[in-house]
């Protein structure tokens, strides 16, 4: 009698799941069926980290119909072994489920796949190889476009159009640095650009000069506009075709979401996201050409655009696509400068940072979205104006009322006394990218003093001690999509040619790291209903890692995927 009781129940308890997983499921979707439920794929054998404090580890799995059937031992999987199951005996193997990065510019990056790739550069000469060659292979006339580049790296003088104007004579240049608040453009952009000593520096931007007045190249944030409204736009097909290898190489790293902030930074077009919402994602998802899920947000100043979008089609426009919300930008970059601190650089005593959006837009802009159910997330790196961000988020939370709004600040570097807290009052989503800390633990140090540097950078587990919500993501092309490097990154803090940590009292635990790619990741964009954990019902996207042990995965920065799953199917390799 026991016996059949139990059996009962554990019926009981996957048709629950079942429908509690149907608000999210489309039409095409089939009900699994709970008076035999056999499973198209059964994972056996594994070290399974489910992500769900309900059940965190288990040995075996059932996917049926793309989705998570039962997790447990084998013993209680494999009555649903059918003569159609395949079932995958991992041999002791870690799964875990597919990482989330929570702040990517997909496009940008596949493109950038295909240009002059300066990420790593650490000589001056190089840097310059680079682009010759490039020039090299190009026709005359065309641009050379490409980035990636940190001039921390070579001892941090900045680049100048002098150092490749020779060998292009005949191509307009622009190259932007890795974290997309700067650029260089060569002699020849600038002046299709209109760009001279008489320019203006726009709000939000500066023409980097020399002394005598005559710019040296590099454009700063807004002042970036000023020069790519002359670049040809990308063609479509260049765009759908970046969209196929960023996809390719987020699945070879594990990562089977992404929330992809768009084509969108200070001085780029506000039009450029929705393009690419219309040219490349409506197109792959209608011919079936997805390989991995998108969570898209779109700049905060289309609102109403996003809004009328979701009222005709809801959040969820399949499997594939979901409509996150919409970002902005308060401040610039440490790496250029133009982060906003209450004080001033070190290395620049009378400069405090760039605020990209006037207060009173960016607030109205806010309260409008959030008033009609809009997700917010506004990109904040220095200490100032991560308070800012804050200091709005709570007025808007008085104005328009309690309610469930996960609201995000990205990045969130520097943070000054006592705002850690405020992340957890507020009930704030940090979204952050452990990666940019190896770029910029010499940097901030120089930038900001060892004081500053040390007391408010990178504080993961200040963050989370507060009750603030983490999650992680890489701001890829910026740094490049790396979950393992990135739960390695915020367990050890420890920089290249670094012997210690940086901040060691900021180091995770592996399973807050894991968490902060997966479960966490899926709150942060409202998808913990349907990914973030290997729990029935949700979606089985997951990955193999080819180790057992996951002190491997630890010690090993260059840890690779042997396999990763999108809905129970093979997507990688």
């Amino acid at each position: 009698m026991n016996n059949f009781l139990t059996v009962v129940s554990a019926s009981v308890a996957v048709v629950l799941a079942i429908i509690a997983s149907l608000p999210l499921l489309k039409p095409n979707h089939q009900l699994l069926s709970w008076r035999s439920p056999m499973a198209d794929l059964v994972v056996k054998n594994a070290k399974i980290y489910t992500s769900d404090e309900s059940l965190p580890f288990a040995d075996s799995m059932a996917v049926r119909s793309g989705r998570v059937l039962r997790v447990g031992n084998y013993s209680s999987i494999k009555d649903m072994v059918g003569d159609g199951t395949k079932e995958l005996d991992l041999m002791g193997k870690i799964v875990i489920p597919g990482f989330i990065d929570s702040h990517v510019h997909l496009i940008s990056g596949g493109l950038q796949m295909a240009r002059v790739e300066l990420r790593g550069v650490s000589q001056k000469d190089e840097f310059v190889r680079r682009v010759k060659e490039a020039v090299r292979n190009a026709n005359q006339g065309s641009w050379i476009l490409g980035g990636g580049w940190n001039n921390d790296l070579w001892g941090g003088e900045l680049p100048m159009a002098s150092w490749v104007d020779d060998m292009t004579p005949y191509n307009p240049v622009w190259l932007s640095r890795m974290d997309g608040h700067m650029g260089l453009a060569n002699s020849v952009a600038l002046k299709l650009a209109g760009i001279t000593t008489s320019s203006e520096d726009p709000n939000g931007g500066t023409i980097v000069r020399f002394t005598s007045g005559e710019p040296t190249g590099l454009l700063i944030d807004s002042a970036m506009k000023l020069l790519l409204l002359s670049i040809p736009e990308v063609s479509v097909e260049e765009r759908r075709e970046a969209l196929s290898r960023a996809s390719n190489h987020a699945l070879m790293r594990g990562v089977t979401t992404v929330v992809d902030v768009g084509r969108y930074f200070p001085g780029t077009s506000v039009k450029l996201s929705w393009e690419d919402f219309s040219d490349v994602y409506k197109w792959a998802d209608s011919s079936g050409k997805m390989m991995i899920r998108v969570c898209l947000f779109f700049p905060l100043e289309t609102w109403l655009q996003l809004h009328n979008l979701i009222t005709k089609v809801g959040r969820t426009m399949s499997q594939w696509i979901y409509l996150g919300g919409v970002k902005a930008f308060a401040d610039g970059s440490l790496g250029s400068n133009s982060a906003l601190f209450y004080e001033p650089y070190a290395d620049d005593p009378h400069n405090y940072g760039l605020q990209v959006m006037d207060n009173g837009s960016l607030l109205n802009l806010t309260l409008a979205s959030d008033r009609v159910g809009l997700q917010v997330a506004i990109h904040a790196i220095g200490d100032r104006a991560n308070d800012l961000i804050l200091d709005m988020y709570e007025s808007v939370f008085s104005t328009n009322g309690v309610r469930d709004r996960r609201f995000r600040i990205e990045h969130a570097q520097h943070l000054a006394p006592g705002t850690p807290a405020r992340f957890g009052k507020l009930e704030i989503v940090a979204s952050v990218q452990p990666e940019h800390l190896l770029d910029d633990a010499e940097s901030a140090t120089k930038k900001l003093g060892i004081d500053r540097a040390q007391k408010g950078s990178y504080l993961f587990r200040s963050l989370l001690a507060s009750n603030g919500q983490l999650a992680f993501g890489s701001d890829w092309p910026v740094a490049d999509i790396h979950p393992l490097g990135g739960i390695k990154t915020a367990m050890k803090r420890i920089p290249p040619g670094w012997d210690i940590a940086w901040i060691p009292s900021e180091t995770l635990s592996l399973n807050d790291a894991l968490k902060a790619y997966t479960i966490s990741a899926a709150r942060a964009c409202f998808l913990d209903s349907d990914l973030g954990s290997l729990s029935p019902g949700k979606l089985a996207d997951f990955v193999i890692l080819p180790r057992d042990s996951w002190d491997d995965v630890v010690v090993e920065r260059s840890a690779s995927i042997e396999a990763t799953y999108v809905g129970g199917v093979q997507a990688y390799p």
